[in-house]
């Protein structure tokens, strides 16, 4: 609210004077009070101490400028330094505006809330991280069936989900991430070879350098490294976008015309890296293996038949479905996990941040402890 009386004059600072006249406080008041020129006067604590409880204090506004929320903030602080000493305001000399703005006013502003004390409680702490961990891993695998469902709805031409979605989701999550995937696994399958090579020479079994690559690359580093990169990439945008719906309420826009959120967010993004991911996968390793034979060619001078040829001898083919197998695992509990996160954040553009730097740790760490799990299940059944 701003109210211009002399707009012709120069801006004068404001200025109070505190007058008694028949013992009656009269408070009067000069100038311009804007809160832009950052010059609004402080009253003191004691200004009305010496005041008796059963007179009000008349408030004289003859030679008020303009004035705007720095005004109503000093009237406030009138307000409570009266309430404070058990006297009334006379606020009939106000401008209107002024009066109706200083009646929604409490008497008393609210005291800071401190934030409590940090308590030493291990096993309290431990018990709530537990039930929150539950909760949370619960909620995750209740949106993983929901999900399930959606895909058989789709498949009978009953989802809500969008075919453009899917296919956006997939040209985000495929090609667009082929020059990472790239570079990543390249590097990683020659940093394999020069370790072996250097290793193996010692021993003089240089040509077990691609099994070396290979076995590891097919097995674990390229479906890890390619996980890894999806996460840090696609789930932390999948989180980002959601907290983005979430703080413009089109999340609650959608619950209210009855469209459910998991076919129509979460189903496109965990389909898209189910369908994406083992292809990838696929390209990590071609990648890994053509990053071992280029420094096995320039370190231990193999020829590029040799290489291939041990390579797919010592990698059998179920060594392919066991990684594929962990890639689709990998990439239900990118797309999932990322999307919960988001949906939990706040309404905030700060926690839209907080929701993909949590969906990139928990997608990297949920990625390592899903490939200890495989490789658990891969001893017990012999793989």
């Amino acid at each position: 609210m701003k109210v211009n009386k002399k707009s012709s004059l120069p801006p004068q600072p404001p200025e109070w004077t505190l007058k008694f006249e028949n013992n009656k406080p009269i408070l009067i008041l000069n100038g311009d009070w804007l809160a832009k020129n950052n010059n609004i006067p402080q009253l003191p604590v004691d200004i009305f101490k010496n005041c008796s409880t059963d007179i009000s204090v008349h408030i004289n506004t003859d030679r008020l400028g303009s004035w705007d929320s720095g005004f109503v903030v000093f009237l406030w602080d009138v307000k409570n330094l009266a309430t404070i000493n058990g006297i009334s305001i006379d606020k009939d000399d106000l401008p209107v505006a002024a009066q109706q703005l200083v009646g929604l006013l409490n008497d008393k502003k609210p005291e800071p809330t401190l934030p409590p004390k940090y308590q030493f409680r291990p096993l309290y702490d431990l018990g709530e991280w537990t039930i929150n961990s539950l909760n949370s891993l619960g909620v995750t695998f209740q949106l993983f069936i929901f999900a399930l469902k959606g895909v058989f709805k789709f498949l009978m031409g009953r989802s809500y989900m969008r075919l453009n979605d899917l296919l956006r989701d997939i040209r985000a999550a495929g090609p667009s991430a082929l020059i990472i995937i790239s570079v990543v696994n390249f590097l990683m399958g020659s940093i394999l070879a020069f370790v072996g090579a250097v290793q193996l020479r010692k021993f003089s079994a240089d040509a077990y350098v691609a099994n070396l690559v290979g076995i590891a690359t097919v097995r674990e580093l390229a479906a890890v490294m390619t996980a890894i990169v999806i996460s840090g990439r696609t789930g932390g945008a999948y989180a980002a976008r959601i907290a983005t719906m979430q703080g413009n309420e089109e999340i609650d826009a959608l619950k209210v015309f009855g469209i459910p959120v998991t076919e129509y967010l979460i189903l496109p993004s965990m389909l898209s890296l189910v369908i994406t991911m083992p292809i990838m996968y696929l390209y990590a390793c071609l990648m890994s293996i053509f990053g071992g034979l280029i420094v096995s060619i320039l370190m231990l001078k193999v020829s590029v038949i040799g290489f291939l040829y041990q390579t797919f001898g010592a990698v059998p083919f179920n060594q392919f479905i066991f990684g594929g197998a962990k890639t689709v695992a990998f990439a239900m509990f990118i797309g999932v996990s990322s999307c919960y996160i988001g949906m939990k954040s706040g309404r905030s553009a700060a926690d839209v941040g907080v929701a993909a730097t949590k969906a990139v740790v928990a997608g990297i760490v949920g990625v390592i402890a899903l490939d200890a799990v495989f490789a658990v299940l891969a001893d017990i059944i012999g793989i």
